[in-house]
């Protein structure tokens, strides 16, 4: 059973300045609840509950926030705004948080190296925040969990896009062994178009066998001095430890300040909106 999720959040959010100077991107709020409590609850709905979150300088307010706060809860106690901390005072309660720092921005792969210390010798989850994805019926990762269960492998999520984005993606190439679901024998970390092998990009949402830690310690940077997950994951291929899913749901980059409205627009056609 997989009961640990890695959120890499040490990232700087540069393309929301100058709102992320002082706020992390992972707080930034669809409706009332920010992008990383999203990822958290997909993490939880999925039967995982100890939390491992990279963070960075200036990302206190990922803890505060996963923490109880006792002079707030006491100013609203016994009014009607106490049933708006319902659900964040429930994934307190199911879940342990754990944070180490990651002290220079080398890379998707390198934040994942860092949180080792938090996962030890076990298959986790990894939950990139910026994605934040829906689906009526199961979140992506109890669909990737089920999907683990089976194949007992490293598995990443990935969508059909426009190749003429490719450059903003990891790209997959592969055998379909069944529906939706692709054996990797290669992946080009943000290819031109004209070189994309596929048109099957990577979302972040990934499940990760522990011997990834030691592949990743092996990679060496890429020309921009970043450590590619996708490196180490081909490494991983190589041996037919790696598939590819294409999930159910809708996804969203709310990296960018695009995706980041497309969300809130579509979150606040579909919910029930509180005066």
């Amino acid at each position: 059973m997989i009961t640990k999720c890695l959120f890499p959040a040490a990232g700087y959010g540069t393309r929301f300045l100058p709102a992320t100077k002082a706020m992390p991107k992972e707080m930034l709020p669809i409706l009332t609840k920010p992008l990383i409590q999203y990822g958290v609850e997909e993490a939880l709905e999925a039967g995982m509950t100890t939390m491992a979150i990279i963070t960075g300088r200036g990302k206190r307010a990922i803890e505060d926030h996963f923490d109880i706060s006792y002079e707030l809860e006491h100013q609203i106690k016994g009014t009607s705004k106490e049933k708006l901390l319902k659900e964040i005072r429930e994934i307190i309660e199911r879940c342990t948080f754990s944070y180490t720092r990651q002290s220079e921005m080398k890379g998707l792969g390198h934040a994942i190296l860092t949180g080792e210390t938090l996962i030890g010798n076990q298959p986790f989850g990894v939950i990139l925040a910026d994605d934040l994805c829906q689906n009526d019926d199961e979140g992506v990762m109890e669909q990737m969990v089920k999907l683990y269960k089976k194949y007992q492998c490293s598995i990443v999520a990935i969508e059909e896009i426009d190749k003429a984005h490719s450059e903003k993606y990891g790209i997959v190439e592969g055998e379909m062994i069944e529906k939706g679901i692709y054996k990797l024998f290669n992946m080009v970390e943000k290819p031109h178009p004209d070189a994309a092998p596929s048109n099957l990009a990577i979302i972040g949402r990934y499940i990760l066998t522990p011997d990834i830690f030691e592949i990743l310690k092996e990679t060496k940077p890429s020309k921009n001095g970043e450590i590619q997950i996708t490196d180490a994951l081909l490494e991983q291929a190589k041996k037919g430890k790696v598939i590819a899913y294409k999930f159910r749901g809708k996804r969203f980059d709310c990296g960018s300040v695009k995706g980041f409205v497309e969300a809130t627009n579509y979150l606040a056609s579909t919910s029930e909106l509180i005066d």
